[in-house]
């Protein structure tokens, strides 16, 4: 009688390795953390269509309250928006400094980024509490509603992205730019542009068409 083969092993050092102990994957290392974050993203993408979609079916709710005109301090807002685009363009050179080896230059520009983001919060803050103060809280109408949830979201998403910049600021103190470092990095970048986009399109939609309404 036939005696069926034995399962297929491989030898590392002369120490047998099962089939099911082969690893047939030979992806890059970090890849599953990229392809898990830009999955991520994705999911940040569906939330700020909903928010945009929302915003443009009760944008135009007033219920004989206030309106974006009358609200909303432009000059304010162009300053807020160039803090952040600023805040993306030093995030930039962090990424080539990175790209560099240079680590205590990665550090500073991280360092700047994360003081325009908090001009861009603290302006925000501030619009939000004047608005709340002359009585056009979220309460008010469909329209303060919807903007509140919408520029509220994003605003919390920027201070999410504070504090993981610090945090990655405080694990390249201790260990450097090790590739695990630079993957956080390189997640935070594509994070933090994210942001920028997203706020351009508030800018535009709620702000900008806002007032020629």
């Amino acid at each position: 009688m036939d005696v069926p083969d034995a399962p297929h092993t491989e030898t590392v050092e002369g120490q047998p390795i099962r089939f099911y102990e082969v690893d047939e994957h030979s992806h890059p290392e970090g890849y599953s953390t990229m392809l898990g974050f830009w999955i991520y993203l994705m999911s940040d993408c569906l939330i700020f269509a909903i928010l945009f979609a929302t915003y443009g079916v009760l944008g135009g709710n007033y219920a004989a309250g206030p309106g974006p005109r009358d609200l909303f301090e432009l000059p304010l807002i162009a300053v807020n928006t160039a803090m952040l685009l600023f805040s993306s363009i030093t995030y930039g050179f962090a990424m080539l400094s990175m790209q560099a080896n240079r680590l205590r230059a990665t550090q500073g520009w991280l360092a700047v980024t994360g003081l325009f983001g908090l001009a861009f919060l603290g302006i925000e803050l501030y619009e939000f509490q004047h608005l709340i103060h002359i009585g056009a809280g979220p309460q008010r109408s469909a329209f303060l509603s919807s903007f509140f949830t919408l520029v509220g979201t994003h605003g919390l998403h920027v201070t999410f992205g504070l504090i993981w910049l610090v945090t990655l600021i405080v694990q390249l103190n201790k260990r450097g730019l090790v590739p695990a470092n630079q993957r956080r990095v390189a997640c935070l970048s594509m994070f933090w542009h994210f942001l920028d986009v997203v706020w351009i399109g508030v800018f535009t939609v709620v702000y900008l068409m806002g007032m020629l309404r």
